[in-house]
């Protein structure tokens, strides 16, 4: 909840933004921040559509890319887009759950079968109804990136089924949707900033955490925690948000400019994540990760209480029948 003084704060930088982006709209370099570090795919997915809006617009139309979590990890950088503050932000779905609750479905374990099908589910009319949804909140809802299939690491053992992690203290996002899928496991769920993995992993504070291979690898994570268990318990895609104040700058032709060419940096950001998957993959091998295969069903079966909790009204379900009616 924000504060008198920070929204004070938040509202006074606004208002600056707003002035000066105004005074200069014929030739605007637009803020963007994500909390990986350069090389990404998804940083250099964002590069790629500000080099498509710089040509596209004859050079009045740049973005500034941010990243290393330079301005803000992804919980703090939220309400600074809200106000316009940051003007583009790339970001988890998981901070999003408790202020949007349609989020909270393409985030829930084990809802898409595959990269295919999450792609499929998030190219069509489903996606495009959930990127609307971020209208209400003050954002403008761009494009969905991969954030590729999600496992468990730990430095105790590997985890062949569910009662392999009863006990573990295991890192989660903050968000309340994780919290419940690692307690349905048998584990502490403990959320945490993801810049504070490393030292938590090092020092004992945790066993281990969740997340795809490039930033398991990228982290270096898996110099302190070496079990990598395949359980692709979360698919669920990343979103690209431009504050509604900085978008409503510009022209209805130079908003429709913006959103094709994040439209066009999703082929670009997957063809460099599905390199970089591979690679990843390879690279933490290479250093000694443990990698192990498991049977999925348990960890599905599991997840009943978690569905229960976060589908709970008739659109949620719906929305959840729609994703898995899609082939």
């Amino acid at each position: 909840m924000l504060t008198k003084r920070t929204f004070a704060a938040l509202a006074g930088a606004a208002m600056f933004a707003a002035v000066t982006g105004a005074a200069s709209a014929q030739n605007v370099t637009l803020r963007s921040t994500d909390i990986h570090p350069d090389g990404y795919p998804t940083i250099e997915a964002v590069k790629y559509m500000g080099q498509l809006l710089d040509q596209r617009s004859n050079g009045r139309i740049k973005i500034n890319v941010f990243h290393s979590a330079q301005l803000g990890q992804e919980k703090d950088t939220i309400d600074q887009t809200r106000f316009g503050v940051i003007d583009m932000n790339r970001i988890n779905m998981a901070p999003f759950n408790n202020l949007i609750p349609a989020t909270n479905v393409p985030s829930l374990p084990f809802i898409f079968r595959s990269v295919d099908h999450m792609r499929k589910v998030m190219d069509g009319p489903i996606g495009d109804n959930l990127l609307s949804e971020f209208d209400k909140h003050d954002l403008i809802g761009l494009a969905f990136y991969d954030s590729g299939s999600r496992s468990f690491y730990n430095s105790k053992r590997a985890i062949k089924t569910p009662a392999d992690m009863k006990g573990m203290k295991i890192r989660v996002q903050q968000s309340d949707m994780f919290v419940a899928l690692v307690s349905a496991l048998g584990a502490n769920a403990t959320p945490m900033p993801f810049g504070e993995v490393y030292s938590a992993l090092q020092t004992g504070v945790i066993d281990g955490a969740e997340n795809n291979w490039p930033s398991y690898e990228s982290t270096r994570h898996f110099e302190v925690s070496k079990f990598y268990s395949i359980t692709e318990h979360s698919l669920s895609p990343e979103v690209l948000v431009m504050s509604k104040r900085s978008f409503a700058k510009f022209s209805p032709e130079d908003q429709k400019l913006i959103r094709v060419a994040a439209k066009d940096s999703v082929l670009k950001m997957r063809e460099l994540w599905d390199a970089r998957e591979k690679e990843s993959e390879a690279k933490v091998k290479a250093g000694g990760a443990q990698v192990n295969t498991l049977e999925k069903q348990p960890f599905i079966d599991a997840m009943k209480p978690v569905y229960d909790k976060f589908v709970t009204d008739a659109k949620l379900k719906d929305m959840v029948a729609a994703i898995q009616a899609v082939k």
